[in-house]
């Protein structure tokens, strides 16, 4: 039996991608509330960006645009990676924490690069 992928939440990089958001979600709860308006909205944003990215570029249809999308994945998960960083040397976030969300990056990255060179 062939497992074809027919639609976006399909795809296990759209999958990791929504568990990484949900993880960046429970760990930003616990901010300050000063940093809501600031990093904590920051990261989700740019954690929310990674699956819709896959997902909206899936639906283009043509393999050219969808790299695109994915190498915008890409920017947004170096762009997360940063802001874990911060957050780790502001104390925002325990270290166990960041090795968590690092770690889901790392896996990301390598799994939509090597999509990236299927295409």
């Amino acid at each position: 039996m062939e497992n074809k992928i027919k639609n976006f939440k399909d795809l296990k990089i759209w999958q990791r991608g929504i568990e990484l958001a949900k993880l960046v979600y429970q760990i930003t709860d616990s901010f300050p509330s000063k940093e809501t308006y600031g990093i904590v909205s920051q990261m989700r944003r740019s954690a929310v960006s990674i699956s819709s990215n896959i997902a909206e570029g899936f639906m283009r249809r043509h393999n050219k645009e969808y790299k695109q999308f994915l190498y915008t994945t890409l920017g947004s998960l170096a762009e997360l990676e940063t802001q874990i960083i911060l957050s780790e040397k502001l104390d925002y976030s325990k270290n166990e924490q960041s090795k968590d969300v690092q770690a889901n990056i790392n896996e990301l990255n390598k799994m939509i690069t090597g999509l990236i060179k299927c295409l």
